[in-house]
Protein backbone atom coordinates (compact mmCIF):
# COMPACT_ATOMS: atom_id res chain seq x y z
CA UNK A 1 0.00 0.00 0.00
CA UNK A 2 1.02 3.61 -1.25
CA UNK A 3 0.74 6.91 -0.15
CA UNK A 4 -0.77 7.77 -3.70
CA UNK A 5 -4.48 7.13 -4.55
CA UNK A 6 -4.87 3.80 -4.71
CA UNK A 7 -7.59 1.73 -6.63
CA UNK A 8 -8.09 -1.80 -6.65
CA UNK A 9 -7.87 -3.69 -9.96
CA UNK A 10 -11.44 -4.93 -11.21
CA UNK A 11 -12.62 -6.95 -13.85
CA UNK A 12 -13.76 -5.31 -16.85
CA UNK A 13 -17.65 -4.28 -17.14
CA UNK A 14 -19.87 -2.07 -18.01
CA UNK A 15 -20.19 1.65 -16.33
CA UNK A 16 -22.72 2.38 -13.66
CA UNK A 17 -24.95 5.31 -13.58
CA UNK A 18 -24.57 5.51 -9.55
CA UNK A 19 -21.73 6.44 -6.78
CA UNK A 20 -20.04 2.81 -7.08
CA UNK A 21 -18.40 3.54 -10.33
CA UNK A 22 -15.17 4.52 -11.30
CA UNK A 23 -17.42 8.19 -13.10
CA UNK A 24 -20.03 9.87 -11.22
CA UNK A 25 -22.96 10.19 -13.46
CA UNK A 26 -26.65 10.67 -13.07
CA UNK A 27 -28.73 10.34 -9.84
CA UNK A 28 -24.84 10.66 -8.49
CA UNK A 29 -24.37 13.99 -10.12
CA UNK A 30 -27.52 15.33 -8.57
CA UNK A 31 -26.92 14.07 -5.22
CA UNK A 32 -23.23 15.43 -5.65
CA UNK A 33 -24.62 18.99 -6.69
CA UNK A 34 -27.52 19.04 -4.44
CA UNK A 35 -24.38 17.83 -1.63
CA UNK A 36 -22.41 20.52 -2.84
CA UNK A 37 -25.01 23.42 -2.25
CA UNK A 38 -26.17 22.33 1.24
CA UNK A 39 -22.64 22.41 2.35
CA UNK A 40 -21.42 25.54 0.38
CA UNK A 41 -24.67 27.81 1.62
CA UNK A 42 -23.57 28.00 5.79
CA UNK A 43 -22.38 31.03 7.44
CA UNK A 44 -22.30 28.80 10.55
CA UNK A 45 -18.68 27.53 10.74
CA UNK A 46 -19.73 24.53 13.40
CA UNK A 47 -23.35 23.58 11.19
CA UNK A 48 -21.06 23.99 7.83
CA UNK A 49 -18.32 21.01 9.11
CA UNK A 50 -21.56 18.93 10.49
CA UNK A 51 -23.42 18.89 7.41
CA UNK A 52 -19.76 18.43 5.25
CA UNK A 53 -19.06 15.44 7.48
CA UNK A 54 -22.87 13.80 7.26
CA UNK A 55 -23.21 14.48 2.94
CA UNK A 56 -19.44 12.72 2.85
CA UNK A 57 -20.89 9.75 4.78
CA UNK A 58 -24.19 9.28 2.71
CA UNK A 59 -22.74 10.14 -0.80
CA UNK A 60 -19.82 7.28 -0.03
CA UNK A 61 -21.60 5.32 2.19
CA UNK A 62 -18.81 5.77 4.44
CA UNK A 63 -20.28 4.04 8.26
CA UNK A 64 -17.37 6.32 9.77
CA UNK A 65 -16.94 10.37 8.84
CA UNK A 66 -14.92 12.86 10.51
CA UNK A 67 -13.29 16.44 9.73
CA UNK A 68 -9.78 17.26 11.89
CA UNK A 69 -9.27 20.46 12.40
CA UNK A 70 -5.47 21.62 13.01
CA UNK A 71 -3.00 23.95 14.46
CA UNK A 72 0.13 24.67 13.15
CA UNK A 73 1.66 22.75 15.02
CA UNK A 74 -0.44 19.26 13.67
CA UNK A 75 -2.61 18.87 16.96
CA UNK A 76 -6.02 18.84 17.00
CA UNK A 77 -8.13 22.14 17.62
CA UNK A 78 -11.98 21.00 15.92
CA UNK A 79 -12.89 17.40 15.76
CA UNK A 80 -16.85 16.93 14.30
CA UNK A 81 -17.33 13.11 13.66
CA UNK A 82 -20.31 10.92 12.48
CA UNK A 83 -21.25 7.36 12.60
CA UNK A 84 -19.42 6.00 16.28
CA UNK A 85 -21.51 6.04 18.81
CA UNK A 86 -21.42 9.08 21.76
CA UNK A 87 -20.52 6.07 24.59
CA UNK A 88 -17.54 5.04 22.86
CA UNK A 89 -16.45 9.02 21.29
CA UNK A 90 -16.49 10.17 25.24
CA UNK A 91 -14.09 7.32 26.13
CA UNK A 92 -11.98 8.29 23.84
CA UNK A 93 -10.46 11.49 25.42
CA UNK A 94 -8.61 13.27 22.63
CA UNK A 95 -9.58 13.84 18.97
CA UNK A 96 -6.34 12.40 16.26
CA UNK A 97 -2.88 14.34 15.57
CA UNK A 98 -1.59 14.68 11.87
CA UNK A 99 0.61 11.57 12.53
CA UNK A 100 0.70 7.87 11.24
CA UNK A 101 -1.44 6.78 8.19
CA UNK A 102 -2.79 10.64 8.81
CA UNK A 103 -0.46 12.30 8.44
CA UNK A 104 0.17 11.08 4.85
CA UNK A 105 -3.13 12.56 3.84
CA UNK A 106 -1.76 14.93 0.54
CA UNK A 107 -2.57 18.50 0.35
CA UNK A 108 -4.19 17.96 -3.06
CA UNK A 109 -5.48 14.57 -4.01
CA UNK A 110 -6.60 11.84 -1.38
CA UNK A 111 -5.21 8.84 0.29
CA UNK A 112 -7.57 5.71 -0.48
CA UNK A 113 -6.86 2.37 1.00
CA UNK A 114 -8.40 -0.85 1.37
CA UNK A 115 -7.19 -1.65 4.51
CA UNK A 116 -5.31 1.63 6.67
CA UNK A 117 -4.15 -1.20 9.45
CA UNK A 118 -2.17 -2.83 6.14
CA UNK A 119 -0.56 0.78 5.72
CA UNK A 120 3.21 1.01 6.52
CA UNK A 121 2.67 3.90 8.70
CA UNK A 122 0.10 2.53 10.94
CA UNK A 123 0.69 3.06 14.49
CA UNK A 124 -2.32 0.99 16.12
CA UNK A 125 -5.66 2.82 17.05
CA UNK A 126 -6.11 3.97 20.84
CA UNK A 127 -7.87 2.69 23.51
CA UNK A 128 -11.66 2.02 22.83
CA UNK A 129 -11.12 2.33 19.46
CA UNK A 130 -13.55 0.78 17.06
CA UNK A 131 -12.04 -1.85 14.45
CA UNK A 132 -11.51 0.57 10.85
CA UNK A 133 -10.65 -0.75 7.55
CA UNK A 134 -11.12 0.99 4.03
CA UNK A 135 -10.32 4.56 4.72
CA UNK A 136 -10.91 7.55 2.23
CA UNK A 137 -8.98 10.77 3.44
CA UNK A 138 -8.87 14.39 1.73
CA UNK A 139 -7.17 17.68 2.91
CA UNK A 140 -9.82 20.68 2.87
CA UNK A 141 -8.24 23.49 1.92
CA UNK A 142 -9.17 27.46 2.41
CA UNK A 143 -7.56 30.14 0.76
CA UNK A 144 -4.95 27.17 -0.68
CA UNK A 145 -4.02 26.72 3.02
CA UNK A 146 -4.63 23.09 4.36
CA UNK A 147 -7.19 23.77 6.78
CA UNK A 148 -8.25 20.94 8.42
CA UNK A 149 -8.75 16.80 6.62
CA UNK A 150 -11.90 14.52 6.14
CA UNK A 151 -11.34 11.37 7.47
CA UNK A 152 -14.05 8.02 5.70
CA UNK A 153 -13.83 4.60 7.00
CA UNK A 154 -15.73 1.36 6.79
CA UNK A 155 -17.52 1.75 3.43
CA UNK A 156 -18.58 -2.27 2.42
CA UNK A 157 -16.53 -3.39 -0.91
CA UNK A 158 -14.46 -0.52 -0.39
CA UNK A 159 -14.01 3.38 -1.73
CA UNK A 160 -14.10 3.97 -5.63
CA UNK A 161 -12.43 6.56 -7.41
CA UNK A 162 -15.73 8.15 -7.83
CA UNK A 163 -15.92 8.22 -3.88
CA UNK A 164 -12.75 10.13 -4.05
CA UNK A 165 -14.49 12.28 -6.92
CA UNK A 166 -16.99 13.14 -4.68
CA UNK A 167 -14.92 13.69 -1.78
CA UNK A 168 -12.45 15.91 -3.32
CA UNK A 169 -15.65 17.93 -5.10
CA UNK A 170 -16.64 18.16 -2.01
CA UNK A 171 -14.01 18.97 0.26
CA UNK A 172 -13.51 22.00 -2.20
CA UNK A 173 -17.18 23.23 -1.56
CA UNK A 174 -16.31 23.21 2.21
CA UNK A 175 -13.50 24.93 1.97
CA UNK A 176 -15.21 28.10 0.27
CA UNK A 177 -18.75 27.73 2.61
CA UNK A 178 -15.21 27.63 5.77
CA UNK A 179 -14.01 30.77 4.42
CA UNK A 180 -17.30 32.55 3.73
CA UNK A 181 -18.23 31.32 7.48
CA UNK A 182 -15.19 32.07 8.58
CA UNK A 183 -15.44 35.83 6.77
CA UNK A 184 -19.01 35.89 8.17
CA UNK A 185 -17.66 35.24 11.95
CA UNK A 186 -15.21 38.08 11.36
CA UNK A 187 -17.12 40.59 10.42
CA UNK A 188 -20.01 39.81 13.54
CA UNK A 189 -16.71 40.01 15.93
CA UNK A 190 -15.62 43.33 14.38
CA UNK A 191 -19.32 44.73 14.84
CA UNK A 192 -19.48 43.52 18.21
CA UNK A 193 -15.77 44.99 19.19
CA UNK A 194 -17.19 48.31 17.58
CA UNK A 195 -20.63 48.07 19.75
CA UNK A 196 -18.26 47.45 22.59
CA UNK A 197 -16.29 50.26 22.10
CA UNK A 198 -19.35 53.22 21.88
CA UNK A 199 -20.51 51.81 25.34
CA UNK A 200 -17.54 51.83 27.22
CA UNK A 201 -17.26 55.57 25.61
CA UNK A 202 -20.99 56.32 26.58
CA UNK A 203 -20.32 55.13 30.31
CA UNK A 204 -17.36 56.80 30.34
CA UNK A 205 -18.89 60.49 29.10
CA UNK A 206 -22.15 59.54 30.85
CA UNK A 207 -19.82 59.97 34.44
CA UNK A 208 -20.22 56.70 35.13
CA UNK A 209 -17.91 55.41 37.74
CA UNK A 210 -14.31 54.86 36.64
CA UNK A 211 -14.39 50.99 38.29
CA UNK A 212 -17.64 49.62 37.10
CA UNK A 213 -16.38 51.10 33.35
CA UNK A 214 -12.99 49.11 34.08
CA UNK A 215 -15.35 46.19 35.04
CA UNK A 216 -17.46 46.39 31.84
CA UNK A 217 -13.96 46.55 29.88
CA UNK A 218 -12.53 43.30 30.91
CA UNK A 219 -15.69 41.12 30.75
CA UNK A 220 -16.50 42.25 26.98
CA UNK A 221 -13.43 41.87 25.70
CA UNK A 222 -13.49 38.25 27.50
CA UNK A 223 -17.01 37.90 26.16
CA UNK A 224 -16.17 39.00 22.41
CA UNK A 225 -12.80 37.71 22.15
CA UNK A 226 -13.88 34.04 23.02
CA UNK A 227 -11.22 34.20 25.82
CA UNK A 228 -11.31 32.92 29.37
CA UNK A 229 -10.07 35.59 31.35
CA UNK A 230 -8.93 39.19 30.75
CA UNK A 231 -7.34 41.73 32.43
CA UNK A 232 -6.22 45.26 32.63
CA UNK A 233 -2.65 46.50 33.45
CA UNK A 234 -2.50 50.08 34.42
CA UNK A 235 0.37 52.47 35.78
CA UNK A 236 0.16 52.17 39.44
CA UNK A 237 2.07 53.43 42.35
CA UNK A 238 5.83 54.10 41.28
CA UNK A 239 5.04 53.95 38.08
CA UNK A 240 4.65 50.22 37.84
CA UNK A 241 2.63 48.52 35.71
CA UNK A 242 -0.20 46.34 37.58
CA UNK A 243 -3.06 44.17 37.34
CA UNK A 244 -5.76 46.41 38.92
CA UNK A 245 -8.52 44.37 37.26
CA UNK A 246 -9.60 40.59 35.73
CA UNK A 247 -12.78 39.33 34.78
CA UNK A 248 -12.91 35.19 34.58
CA UNK A 249 -11.14 32.09 35.07
CA UNK A 250 -8.69 32.41 37.52
CA UNK A 251 -8.80 35.97 37.72
CA UNK A 252 -8.08 36.44 41.18
CA UNK A 253 -4.41 34.95 40.95
CA UNK A 254 -3.87 37.97 38.32
CA UNK A 255 -4.83 40.68 40.40
CA UNK A 256 -1.88 42.61 41.76
CA UNK A 257 0.86 41.17 39.19
CA UNK A 258 3.79 43.53 38.40
CA UNK A 259 4.81 44.00 34.83
CA UNK A 260 8.17 42.91 34.41
CA UNK A 261 10.02 46.66 32.64
CA UNK A 262 11.25 44.52 29.94
CA UNK A 263 8.38 42.25 29.56
CA UNK A 264 5.52 42.01 27.10
CA UNK A 265 3.01 44.28 28.32
CA UNK A 266 5.25 47.48 28.90
CA UNK A 267 6.51 47.08 25.37
CA UNK A 268 3.12 46.99 23.84
CA UNK A 269 2.15 49.90 26.19
CA UNK A 270 5.10 51.89 24.69
CA UNK A 271 5.13 51.08 21.14
CA UNK A 272 1.40 51.40 20.88
CA UNK A 273 1.53 47.78 18.89
CA UNK A 274 -0.35 44.75 20.24
CA UNK A 275 1.00 41.41 20.47
CA UNK A 276 -0.08 37.46 19.79
CA UNK A 277 1.47 34.80 21.97
CA UNK A 278 0.88 31.29 20.84
CA UNK A 279 1.17 30.01 24.50
CA UNK A 280 2.59 31.81 27.42
CA UNK A 281 2.63 27.94 29.45
CA UNK A 282 5.70 27.09 26.96
CA UNK A 283 7.20 30.41 26.85
CA UNK A 284 10.28 30.87 28.65
CA UNK A 285 10.65 34.22 29.02
CA UNK A 286 6.84 34.75 31.08
CA UNK A 287 7.87 35.97 34.70
CA UNK A 288 4.42 36.79 35.79
CA UNK A 289 3.62 33.53 37.35
CA UNK A 290 0.11 33.17 37.14
CA UNK A 291 0.37 33.79 33.58
CA UNK A 292 2.03 30.79 32.85
CA UNK A 293 -1.36 28.95 34.07
CA UNK A 294 -2.72 30.56 30.39
CA UNK A 295 -2.06 29.00 26.80
CA UNK A 296 -3.21 32.14 23.95
CA UNK A 297 -2.95 35.69 24.99
CA UNK A 298 -3.43 38.85 23.11
CA UNK A 299 -2.06 42.26 24.28
CA UNK A 300 -3.61 45.39 23.56
CA UNK A 301 -2.31 49.15 24.27
CA UNK A 302 -4.87 51.32 25.59
CA UNK A 303 -3.25 54.28 24.12
CA UNK A 304 -4.50 57.55 22.24
CA UNK A 305 -2.65 60.05 20.88
CA UNK A 306 0.81 58.47 21.75
CA UNK A 307 -0.09 58.25 25.34
CA UNK A 308 -0.12 54.70 27.37
CA UNK A 309 -3.57 54.59 29.81
CA UNK A 310 -2.45 50.53 30.29
CA UNK A 311 -2.57 47.51 28.89
CA UNK A 312 -5.49 45.21 27.79
CA UNK A 313 -4.70 41.41 28.45
CA UNK A 314 -6.61 39.07 26.99
CA UNK A 315 -5.94 35.04 27.91
CA UNK A 316 -7.12 31.15 26.70
CA UNK A 317 -6.70 28.55 28.92
CA UNK A 318 -3.97 25.92 27.85
CA UNK A 319 -4.50 23.67 24.90
CA UNK A 320 -7.18 26.46 23.35
CA UNK A 321 -7.24 27.85 20.07
CA UNK A 322 -4.54 30.31 19.33
CA UNK A 323 -5.85 34.04 18.91
CA UNK A 324 -6.03 35.17 14.68
CA UNK A 325 -4.27 38.01 13.63
CA UNK A 326 -8.24 39.73 12.99
CA UNK A 327 -8.82 39.09 16.85
CA UNK A 328 -5.78 41.64 17.09
CA UNK A 329 -7.01 44.37 14.78
CA UNK A 330 -10.34 44.47 16.22
CA UNK A 331 -9.04 44.18 20.12
CA UNK A 332 -6.79 47.05 19.30
CA UNK A 333 -9.40 49.14 17.69
CA UNK A 334 -11.15 48.42 21.17
CA UNK A 335 -8.61 48.84 23.16
CA UNK A 336 -7.55 53.11 21.24
CA UNK A 337 -11.58 53.85 21.89
CA UNK A 338 -11.87 52.90 25.45
CA UNK A 339 -8.20 54.60 25.59
CA UNK A 340 -9.76 57.49 24.22
CA UNK A 341 -12.77 57.44 26.35
CA UNK A 342 -11.18 57.86 29.22
CA UNK A 343 -8.69 60.24 28.29
CA UNK A 344 -12.12 62.72 27.79
CA UNK A 345 -13.14 61.15 30.71
CA UNK A 346 -10.27 62.74 32.75
CA UNK A 347 -10.28 66.15 30.97
CA UNK A 348 -14.30 66.13 31.87
CA UNK A 349 -13.10 65.79 35.61
CA UNK A 350 -10.49 68.08 35.02
CA UNK A 351 -12.87 70.84 33.88
CA UNK A 352 -15.12 70.04 36.78
CA UNK A 353 -12.45 70.81 39.15
CA UNK A 354 -11.41 73.50 37.22
CA UNK A 355 -15.22 74.82 37.34
CA UNK A 356 -15.54 73.81 41.03
CA UNK A 357 -12.89 75.95 41.81
CA UNK A 358 -13.85 78.93 39.65
CA UNK A 359 -17.51 78.60 42.01
CA UNK A 360 -15.76 78.68 44.86
CA UNK A 361 -13.87 81.81 44.07
CA UNK A 362 -17.32 83.31 43.19
CA UNK A 363 -18.98 82.76 46.62
CA UNK A 364 -15.75 83.91 47.89
CA UNK A 365 -16.39 87.28 46.40
CA UNK A 366 -19.90 87.44 46.86
CA UNK A 367 -19.45 86.45 50.45
CA UNK A 368 -16.57 89.46 50.61
CA UNK A 369 -17.94 92.05 48.12
CA UNK A 370 -22.33 91.59 49.57
CA UNK A 371 -22.64 89.82 53.13
CA UNK A 372 -19.25 90.38 54.73
CA UNK A 373 -19.18 94.31 53.42
CA UNK A 374 -22.95 94.45 54.64
CA UNK A 375 -22.15 92.91 58.35
CA UNK A 376 -18.76 94.75 58.67
CA UNK A 377 -20.96 98.35 57.90
CA UNK A 378 -23.38 96.67 60.34
CA UNK A 379 -20.86 96.68 62.83
CA UNK A 380 -19.79 100.30 62.06
CA UNK A 381 -23.30 101.19 63.00
CA UNK A 382 -23.28 99.63 65.91
CA UNK A 383 -19.81 100.98 67.17
CA UNK A 384 -21.40 104.55 66.82
CA UNK A 385 -24.22 103.58 69.13
CA UNK A 386 -22.04 102.33 71.36
CA UNK A 387 -20.45 105.56 71.34
CA UNK A 388 -22.97 107.85 71.45
CA UNK A 389 -24.78 106.02 74.21
CA UNK A 390 -21.79 105.73 76.34
CA UNK A 391 -22.07 109.85 75.88
CA UNK A 392 -25.18 110.07 77.10
CA UNK A 393 -27.10 111.25 74.10
CA UNK A 394 -30.89 111.07 73.95
CA UNK A 395 -32.02 107.00 73.21
CA UNK A 396 -34.34 107.98 71.05
CA UNK A 397 -31.74 109.26 68.73
CA UNK A 398 -30.29 106.00 68.77
CA UNK A 399 -33.21 103.53 67.09
CA UNK A 400 -32.79 105.08 63.55
CA UNK A 401 -29.33 103.78 63.43
CA UNK A 402 -30.27 100.91 65.28
CA UNK A 403 -32.95 99.90 62.70
CA UNK A 404 -30.81 100.83 60.08
CA UNK A 405 -28.36 98.11 61.17
CA UNK A 406 -31.13 95.40 62.04
CA UNK A 407 -31.93 95.93 58.11
CA UNK A 408 -28.54 95.42 57.17
CA UNK A 409 -28.18 92.30 59.20
CA UNK A 410 -31.69 90.92 57.74
CA UNK A 411 -30.18 91.27 53.87
CA UNK A 412 -26.86 89.96 54.82
CA UNK A 413 -28.74 86.81 55.86
CA UNK A 414 -30.69 86.87 53.27
CA UNK A 415 -27.27 86.95 50.66
CA UNK A 416 -25.97 84.61 52.89
CA UNK A 417 -28.92 82.13 52.22
CA UNK A 418 -28.89 82.74 48.36
CA UNK A 419 -25.13 81.74 48.44
CA UNK A 420 -26.16 78.81 50.59
CA UNK A 421 -28.98 78.00 48.11
CA UNK A 422 -26.49 78.09 45.37
CA UNK A 423 -23.92 75.88 46.43
CA UNK A 424 -26.43 73.12 46.62
CA UNK A 425 -27.02 73.06 42.71
CA UNK A 426 -24.43 75.11 40.55
CA UNK A 427 -27.54 75.93 38.05
CA UNK A 428 -29.61 76.89 40.87
CA UNK A 429 -29.98 80.48 39.33
CA UNK A 430 -31.00 79.67 36.02
CA UNK A 431 -34.27 79.01 34.96
CA UNK A 432 -36.56 75.63 34.88
CA UNK A 433 -36.96 75.94 31.31
CA UNK A 434 -33.02 76.53 30.63
CA UNK A 435 -32.07 73.76 33.12
CA UNK A 436 -34.14 71.36 31.69
CA UNK A 437 -32.96 71.69 28.09
CA UNK A 438 -29.48 71.53 29.32
CA UNK A 439 -30.87 68.26 31.08
CA UNK A 440 -32.13 66.99 27.28
CA UNK A 441 -28.71 67.94 25.92
CA UNK A 442 -26.80 66.21 28.31
CA UNK A 443 -28.59 62.95 27.89
CA UNK A 444 -27.66 62.88 24.18
CA UNK A 445 -24.54 61.87 24.66
CA UNK A 446 -25.80 58.77 26.16
CA UNK A 447 -28.95 57.81 24.17
CA UNK A 448 -26.80 58.51 20.54
CA UNK A 449 -29.75 61.27 19.52
CA UNK A 450 -31.42 64.19 20.95
CA UNK A 451 -34.24 63.67 22.99
CA UNK A 452 -37.54 65.17 22.27
CA UNK A 453 -38.43 68.15 24.82
CA UNK A 454 -41.50 69.91 25.13
CA UNK A 455 -42.60 71.99 28.34
CA UNK A 456 -46.28 73.86 28.26
CA UNK A 457 -47.70 76.26 30.81
CA UNK A 458 -51.64 76.12 31.15
CA UNK A 459 -51.90 74.20 27.69
CA UNK A 460 -49.73 76.27 25.79
CA UNK A 461 -46.25 75.22 24.59
CA UNK A 462 -43.47 77.42 26.17
CA UNK A 463 -41.25 78.53 23.12
CA UNK A 464 -37.53 78.60 23.22
CA UNK A 465 -36.64 82.09 23.95
CA UNK A 466 -39.58 83.40 25.11
CA UNK A 467 -38.74 84.88 29.21
CA UNK A 468 -41.98 86.14 29.74
CA UNK A 469 -43.76 82.87 30.08
CA UNK A 470 -40.34 80.83 31.43
CA UNK A 471 -40.43 83.57 34.05
CA UNK A 472 -43.99 83.07 34.84
CA UNK A 473 -43.17 79.26 34.69
CA UNK A 474 -40.86 79.82 37.52
CA UNK A 475 -42.55 82.32 39.94
CA UNK A 476 -45.44 79.06 39.60
CA UNK A 477 -42.71 76.66 40.90
CA UNK A 478 -40.72 77.66 42.99
CA UNK A 479 -36.81 76.94 43.62
CA UNK A 480 -37.47 73.77 45.96
CA UNK A 481 -39.91 72.03 43.85
CA UNK A 482 -37.88 72.92 40.56
CA UNK A 483 -34.57 70.96 41.95
CA UNK A 484 -36.92 68.14 42.06
CA UNK A 485 -38.16 68.31 38.94
CA UNK A 486 -35.08 68.50 37.37
CA UNK A 487 -34.02 65.30 39.21
CA UNK A 488 -36.97 63.61 37.93
CA UNK A 489 -36.13 65.20 34.24
CA UNK A 490 -32.58 63.72 34.56
CA UNK A 491 -33.01 60.24 36.21
CA UNK A 492 -35.45 59.39 33.43
CA UNK A 493 -33.41 60.33 30.94
CA UNK A 494 -30.19 58.43 32.53
CA UNK A 495 -32.83 55.41 32.74
CA UNK A 496 -33.83 55.20 29.25
CA UNK A 497 -30.29 55.31 28.20
CA UNK A 498 -29.00 52.90 30.51
CA UNK A 499 -31.71 50.37 29.66
CA UNK A 500 -34.38 50.87 26.94
CA UNK A 501 -32.03 50.73 24.12
CA UNK A 502 -34.65 53.01 22.49
CA UNK A 503 -34.85 55.10 19.08
CA UNK A 504 -36.63 58.29 20.69
CA UNK A 505 -37.26 59.41 24.20
CA UNK A 506 -39.41 61.89 24.49
CA UNK A 507 -39.82 64.55 27.85
CA UNK A 508 -43.00 66.81 28.63
CA UNK A 509 -43.26 68.90 31.53
CA UNK A 510 -46.59 70.45 32.37
CA UNK A 511 -47.72 73.19 34.33
CA UNK A 512 -51.35 73.77 35.12
CA UNK A 513 -52.89 76.59 37.63
CA UNK A 514 -51.04 77.55 40.78
CA UNK A 515 -50.96 77.43 44.50
CA UNK A 516 -52.04 74.43 45.96
CA UNK A 517 -54.69 74.00 43.45
CA UNK A 518 -51.95 73.88 40.55
CA UNK A 519 -49.95 70.46 39.61
CA UNK A 520 -46.56 69.94 37.61
CA UNK A 521 -46.70 66.94 35.52
CA UNK A 522 -43.18 65.39 33.91
CA UNK A 523 -43.19 62.26 31.90
CA UNK A 524 -40.45 60.35 30.18
CA UNK A 525 -41.63 57.95 27.58
CA UNK A 526 -39.35 55.90 25.69
CA UNK A 527 -40.05 53.24 22.63
CA UNK A 528 -37.34 50.73 23.69
CA UNK A 529 -37.44 47.04 24.88
CA UNK A 530 -39.76 47.84 27.84
CA UNK A 531 -39.82 46.75 31.47
CA UNK A 532 -39.32 43.48 30.97
CA UNK A 533 -36.14 43.28 29.81
CA UNK A 534 -35.02 46.31 31.70
CA UNK A 535 -32.86 46.30 35.14
CA UNK A 536 -33.66 50.11 36.56
CA UNK A 537 -31.46 50.69 39.38
CA UNK A 538 -34.28 50.90 42.82
CA UNK A 539 -32.28 53.36 44.52
CA UNK A 540 -33.22 55.57 41.20
CA UNK A 541 -37.01 54.93 41.25
CA UNK A 542 -36.81 55.09 44.94
CA UNK A 543 -35.47 58.27 44.72
CA UNK A 544 -38.23 59.51 42.42
CA UNK A 545 -41.14 58.29 44.87
CA UNK A 546 -39.67 59.97 47.68
CA UNK A 547 -39.62 62.51 45.33
CA UNK A 548 -43.45 62.96 44.99
CA UNK A 549 -44.19 61.59 48.37
CA UNK A 550 -42.56 64.57 50.47
CA UNK A 551 -44.57 67.09 48.29
CA UNK A 552 -47.55 64.99 48.36
CA UNK A 553 -47.67 63.63 44.91
CA UNK A 554 -47.60 60.45 42.63
CA UNK A 555 -45.08 58.36 40.57
CA UNK A 556 -45.37 55.57 38.33
CA UNK A 557 -43.25 53.74 36.00
CA UNK A 558 -44.98 51.31 33.51
CA UNK A 559 -45.60 50.47 30.22
CA UNK A 560 -47.02 52.86 27.41
CA UNK A 561 -50.46 53.40 26.06
CA UNK A 562 -49.51 51.66 22.72
CA UNK A 563 -47.46 49.58 24.39
CA UNK A 564 -44.09 50.03 22.61
CA UNK A 565 -41.57 50.95 25.66
CA UNK A 566 -42.05 52.47 29.23
CA UNK A 567 -43.51 55.78 30.37
CA UNK A 568 -42.75 57.61 33.35
CA UNK A 569 -45.16 59.87 35.12
CA UNK A 570 -44.37 61.83 37.78
CA UNK A 571 -46.66 64.48 39.49
CA UNK A 572 -47.06 66.70 42.22
CA UNK A 573 -49.03 70.47 43.79
CA UNK A 574 -47.67 73.21 43.16
CA UNK A 575 -48.49 74.86 46.58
Amino acid sequence: MTDAVTRPTRPSRPPATGQDSDVVTGDGLTDLLNAVLSVASGLDLRGVMERFVKVSTELTNARYGAINVLDARGASTTFVQSGMPTSIAEMMSNPPHSIGVLGRIPAHGVLLLEDLTQHPAFRGFPPNHPPMGSFLGAAVRVREQVYGYLYLSEKDGGFTRADADVVVALAAAAGIAVANAQLYADAARREHWLRAGQDITTMLLSGVDEEEALEHIAATAREVSGADTAALALPGVGGELVVELADGHAAESLIGAVMPRDGRSWSVMDEGRGLLVESLSASRVVRVAPMRAFGPALFAPLQTSGRGVGVLIVLRRIGSAPFEPSDLVTAESFAAQAALAFVLAEARHAQDVAALLDERERIARDLHDLAIQQLFATGMQLETVRRRAARGVDPSELMGIVEDALDNVDGSVRQIRQIVYALRDPDAATGLVERLRREASLARTGLGFAPSFVVSLDGTVVPDGDYIEADQLDARIGPDLTDDVVAVVREGLANAARHAQASSVSVRVSVRGSGPTGRVLVEVQDDGAGLSGRSDRRSGTGNLAARASQHGGTFSLGATPDGRGALLSWEAPLG
